[in-house]
């Protein structure tokens, strides 16, 4: 399913140590009784989502796509970067399969959302909103722009169909909209906060919408809940001890590199993960990503040779799902027949290797996490690792791997600035 391999000398003292630790954590979070207790939910959510539930997100999801030829999915962090993961790994980079997948809600940018409803004006599209509170600036702006659209566009009564809201089961703006217009609601579990809800309808729905087996994805986070919450030993939280040990050697940055392009919004996802669950406190490892072998031609410089403040993480898929060759040609202008009769992603799996050597040979610490292949099992038991890993590591720094106090500050200061009332 997914495997977990280091590649560097460990003091061994220094490891067993952590040991202790790394246990601690797994029983602070077990039992319940670390900081953000409140928050646990996402810790057995594959298990218990119903067979009832994952019918009726399909059933939405199918009238949906037989009306839109674009659905917008409206969030920002949390509410949206995970659905977007696993979309992006898993459509293929060049379809034209309906609807086409559109988010809005993460930004601010008025080009963005003038050309936006410009195009909507041009295709039938549904709208998918997900806030908590309803209150958030970024999603907050954005639907009430689309949902003017949408009123404008199909009537009040049609709109309502075409306006699906993910939020809070009883209080919230949001909430209160829904009701009052009638949406169809699914709830965001008060137990489960934004960056650990792509396994419920947040990311359920519009996984679904964009044609993907969800009951896979569950199926496959299922098999690693019940790995990480049957053992003490489980790879993720060997992972989450890892991450620390390098912490403790001074290592503050934790790069996440990949040689799939597909897998570009998931390392977005694990950026958002990590930093908001660690950075608190004084506390935390930076998180950065990096997509090779792009990113070697603009940044591998600086690996093989700056400045050692960080570790590296490689995320690898052991098996592409399509067949490409290179072709033998006669004359050999371009001088590529060494490589006649490869596929892509042999020379791709040695440009890793290679990338992986070079940098431990530049006195880079390496990981190396591998995933079967990019389906909907596998992306499951992937979010489900970091997940856990993640509230492990946490939990050993000693920080609320659930809860983002620092987010508020920059939300305080903008409201200053806009005048808007207390």
């Amino acid at each position: 399913m997914i495997a977990l391999k280091i590649n560097q000398n460990i003091d061994k003292h220094t490891f067993s140590a952590m040991e202790a630790e790394r246990i601690n954590a797994i029983q602070i979070l077990h039992h319940g009784t670390g900081k953000g207790n409140e928050y646990l939910g996402w810790i057995d959510l594959p298990a218990r989502t119903s067979d009832r539930l994952q019918d009726d997100i399909i059933r939405t999801a199918d009238y949906l796509r037989s009306v839109s030829e674009c659905v917008v999915v409206v969030g920002i962090g949390g509410s949206y970067l995970g659905a977007r993961a696993v979309i992006s790994a898993l459509r293929d980079d060049f379809t034209n399969e309906k609807p086409k997948i559109i988010y809005a809600g993460h930004h601010l940018s008025e080009d963005y959302y003038a050309d936006l409803l410009q195009y909507l004006d041009t295709v039938n599209y549904s709208v998918i909103v997900i806030s908590k509170s309803g209150t958030t600036t970024e999603p907050a702006v954005a639907f009430r722009l689309l949902k003017k659209h949408c009123e404008k566009k199909y009537g009040p009564s049609e709109a309502k169909n075409r306006i699906v809201c993910i939020t809070d089961a009883r209080n919230g703006i949001l909430k209160e909209i829904a009701q009052k217009e009638k949406y169809v609601t699914y709830e965001i579990p008060d137990d489960i906060g934004g960056r650990y809800s792509v396994l419920s309808p947040v990311g359920l729905l519009p996984v679904a919408i964009a044609g993907f087996d969800i009951r896979a994805l569950l199926t496959g986070a299922k098999d690693m809940q019940d790995q990480c919450t049957n053992s003490k030993n489980s790879i993720a939280s060997r992972y989450a001890m890892y991450r620390n040990y390098f912490l403790k050697q001074r290592l503050n940055v934790e790069i996440l590199s990949v040689f799939e392009p597909k897998l570009h919004y998931l390392t977005e996802w694990w950026k958002q993960l990590f930093g908001e669950s660690e950075g608190k406190e004084g506390q935390g490892i930076f998180p950065v990503s990096m997509t090779f072998t792009t990113d070697l031609h603009s940044l591998g410089q600086y690996m093989q040779e700056g400045q050692r403040i960080m570790f590296e993480t490689f995320l690898s898929v052991a098996s592409p799902k399509k067949e490409c060759v290179i072709s033998f040609e006669e004359n050999n202008e371009d001088k590529l027949n060494f490589l006649a009769g490869k596929r892509i992603s042999a020379i791709n799996n040695a440009a890793e290797e290679a990338t992986i050597l070079a940098h431990q040979q530049g006195n880079l610490p390496v990981m190396k996490i591998t995933m079967e292949t990019l389906d909907e099992k596998s992306i499951g038991a992937l979010i489900y690792f970091f997940e856990y890993a993640c509230a492990v590591s946490a939990y050993m720094l000693g920080v609320n791997p659930f809860n983002q106090p620092g987010v508020e500050t920059y939300k305080k200061n903008m409201f200053t600035l806009l005048g808007k009332p207390d």
